[in-house]
């Protein structure tokens, strides 16, 4: 029987183009005849909505339809509003849950543990109340990981990958990614005037915890060298590569761009607050960093900028607009044929139907071998003939 109730929700960091996500699928259920049901604030909608309280279900149930979605793919951010809650390891349990019992478990951080609890039964149980036959989940690593779990518990799911980062196994592209390399390279070339003007080392921090994909191509499109996780470079052969830039610059200036996971050899990257839901910590800026240490081994004068939530604001660029449309579309023709499980993603440069990635492998990293040259620090410019689009295969 075809799914008459779909619900959709935005886990994790925002990006420009979920709203095209959520447009699209309210648009397409609309055709074959199938309820829409946003709901607010990502995994708790799930974990908090009191069916008993009115002002809950309003804050986290959205009923939507063509009115409601008809502009908001015009704007980026995510209609729904999003967060980073993990139905399995949670810190703490609503008010109105405080007296149930819920499978705990230990969880260790920074030599701290602590005691977790798993809401999926409550999930379920909302998900019941709620009378949805399909969940379209849209989210990076962390919010699919719970997607996979819910589908493998017995609920159909949808995943949709969102992330800058575009580190999600399976696909080629995650929503997000091509915004916020454009945001990215307006940024630097907008400040670049003020770096050559000042004759300074100028340093961009861009997002990217465990893979580089946003510097490198970043670096790609502005002829930058850059720093990502995936290659612990050494301090410096890398300064010496800058001056050597500078010196060679008409107006005696250099550039690069890191990830906010880069780091050099003997560099112990810092983390700051308190983990989110999945275990993250912030990371420091390692762009101050840099700066402190290019400044202490050559007394230049340095600039550190860090671009990391300028790449997720605002409108999303025709690239993220196109695939987040597309990708909304191809999970309701999935829904039609009652497939579950799934992800929408890009294989070999073509739309595809694909596994939702398995958790434990982590996040999709850079193949340094053929995509980073570690003697130059730049990425590889050679061979390409032959790749999909976006020069990676998943």
């Amino acid at each position: 029987m075809a799914a008459k109730r779909i619900g959709i929700l935005t886990g994790g960091g925002d990006v420009p183009g979920l709203n095209s996500v959520i447009k699209t699928v309210v648009y397409r259920s609309n055709e074959i005849k199938a309820e829409v049901i946003g709901l607010r604030r990502g995994w708790e909608a799930l974990t908090h909505v009191n069916f008993d309280d009115p002002a809950s279900v309003s804050r986290y149930v959205l009923p939507l339809n063509r009115e409601n979605t008809r502009t908001i793919d015009r704007t980026g951010g995510t209609y729904l509003h999003s967060s980073r809650t993990n139905p399995k390891k949670m810190k703490k349990l609503p008010g109105f849950l405080a007296e149930t019992d819920f499978p705990t478990a230990q969880a260790t951080k920074d030599g701290q543990t602590s005691t977790v609890f798993d809401m999926t039964k409550q999930v379920l149980s909302n998900i019941e109340k709620l009378k949805l036959d399909y969940l379209v989940a849209i989210g990076g690593d962390d919010t699919l990981s719970y997607a996979a779990h819910l589908d493998k518990a017995g609920f159909k799911v949808i995943a949709v990958p969102k992330t800058m980062d575009n580190d999600v196994r399976n696909t080629e592209y995650c929503i997000g990614f091509s915004t916020a390399i454009t945001r990215a390279t307006e940024a630097i070339e907008r400040q670049r005037t003020t770096v050559g003007s000042h004759e300074r080392i100028g340093i961009f921090r861009i997002f990217g915890r465990d893979a580089g994909y946003t510097a490198l191509y970043t670096a790609l499109v502005t002829s930058m060298r850059c720093c990502i996780p995936e290659y612990e470079f050494d301090l410096e052969k890398l300064i010496d590569l800058l001056m050597t830039d500078k010196r060679l610059s008409p107006s005696n200036y250099a550039l690069i761009v890191l990830s906010e996971g880069a780091r050099w050899k003997g560099y112990n990257a810092k983390e700051v607050g308190e983990a989110d839901a999945y275990g993250h910590r912030k990371k420091a800026n390692v762009g101050e960093d840099l700066s402190d240490a290019i400044k202490n081994h050559t007394g230049e004068e340095t600039i550190a900028s860090d671009l990391t939530y300028d790449l997720r604001s605002g409108s999303p660029d025709f690239v993220d607009k196109m695939v987040a449309s597309t990708f909304a579309g191809m999970a309701v023709d999935c829904i039609e044929k009652g497939t579950h499980g799934v992800m929408m993603g890009l294989s070999q440069g073509c739309y595809a139907v694909v596994p939702i990635p398995d958790p434990k492998l982590g996040p999709r990293k850079v193949d340094v071998a053929t995509m980073y040259n570690t003697e130059r620090y730049r990425p590889i410019y050679t061979n390409k003939i032959g790749l999909p689009i976006f020069l990676t295969r998943a």
